[in-house]
């Protein structure tokens, strides 16, 4: 096994001590107050007292995310699903230690929970009418960009027990291309996606469209554009299941797909492609972000197999270090777990080594003028 270069083991080794540091102050909050503890321990972590306590935290974790089960035998369980969460949160936080990793509203999952329920993106393969993006001159992108500053980003919005991340990563990019092209924000139906969409590569029946058990980006706005358009969510509002019937109204139709292409791995044309043509649709790696609460996620080590849908809407950079001597440039990623997980439904992940295959599945959407009138 290789060898942890010294300077990141030495920042490893300042990060344990400042953990340890800052154990004292978090411990002397007063129990009685669940939320303010449960708060400042996300901040700065202790995970041996939160180990120590494990019952106090579960129970001020239910009480925070209103989670009820159904029998003593199910609670005991979960709670032993979230002491294993809590080890996980500690070994993210070793390998991670430019985020902060901790207690969020999936500490009662199991790995495979989180992964069925809330992942779902396939294997990727191109529709006919993907294009490979061109080429974008890149020497005078801005040195930070976020489409939230310029009105292309609707709010957060929440999956829920459904595994349709690659419908609110697909209406996502459709959102902005839709706000370039028309000058309106829309929020458009991902429930739309998940009751109607079923595009399938014929030779590969398992790649397949399939509402709440997974799907793809490409083949979504591949769907969009053969069937006319996308409605408006509020004309065709998420439920979060995929036991209804398609009830698409072309006369409805709030956006329309124009073209899509699939953008290079090189990170200098998904920056340009991303400031020239509005947010973009892209898979992930999202072992780290079921406990992450905040910060700059750079993880040493996290593989690039992609099994979540996400939209790009920015980059940055900041200090991260204590003494804010180094800047960690990061992709600005809105995730669909609502405004409670994570920096307000935000992800922070370092820009620059192609961290967790975020620069591996990328694709642009243009939207064609349709009046708003």
């Amino acid at each position: 096994m290789a060898m942890v270069p010294s300077p990141r083991l030495a920042f490893l080794v300042f990060i344990s001590s400042l953990i340890f540091f800052f154990a004292g102050t978090v411990s002397a909050v007063s129990p009685d107050d669940e939320s303010e503890d449960l708060m400042i321990r996300q901040v700065v972590p202790n995970y041996d007292d939160m180990l120590l306590n494990a019952e106090h935290h579960f129970a001020s974790f239910k009480k925070s995310f209103q989670k009820n089960y159904a029998t003593p035998e199910e609670d005991a369980f979960r709670l032993g699903v979230f002491k294993a969460n809590l080890r996980r949160a500690r070994r993210h936080q070793l390998l991670d230690p430019s985020a902060v990793h901790g207690i969020t509203q999936f500490s009662d999952l199991t790995t495979e929970e989180f992964r069925q329920n809330y992942l779902g993106l396939k294997p990727l393969r191109l529709p006919a009418d993907a294009q490979k993006a061109p080429i974008l001159p890149t020497n005078d992108l801005p040195t930070d960009f976020d489409w939230r500053d310029h009105g292309a980003v609707t709010q957060v919005k929440d999956q829920g027990f459904c595994g349709s991340c690659w419908s609110f990563s697909t209406t996502g990019a459709l959102e902005g291309a839709n706000f370039l092209a028309t000058g309106n924000l829309v929020s458009l139906s991902e429930q739309q996606l998940v009751d109607c969409d079923h595009e399938c590569d014929s030779e590969e029946p398992d790649s397949c469209d399939s509402g709440c058990s997974g799907g793809l980006m490409t083949s979504a706005f591949e769907y969009t554009l053969k069937s006319g358009g996308l409605m408006r969510e509020e004309e065709y509002p998420y439920t979060g299941t995929d036991r209804g019937t398609c009830k698409f109204d072309k006369t409805k139709v709030a956006a329309e797909v124009a073209n899509f292409s699939v953008v290079s791995l090189d990170e200098d044309q998904i920056a340009a492609n991303l400031v020239k043509n509005g947010p973009l649709a892209v898979g992930i790696n999202a072992a780290f972000m079921q406990t992450y609460i905040g910060g700059v996620s750079c993880p040493y080590i996290c593989t690039r197999r992609l099994d979540h849908g996400v939209l790009l809407v920015g980059y940055g950079s900041e200090g991260f270090s204590p003494i804010r001597l180094k800047k960690k440039p990061y992709w600005i990623i809105k995730n669909s777990w609502g405004g409670s997980w994570g920096e307000h439904g935000y992800y922070k992940i370092c820009r620059g080594h192609n961290v967790c295959g975020v620069d591996s599945m990328v694709s642009t959407v243009a939207a064609a003028f349709i009046s708003q009138e």
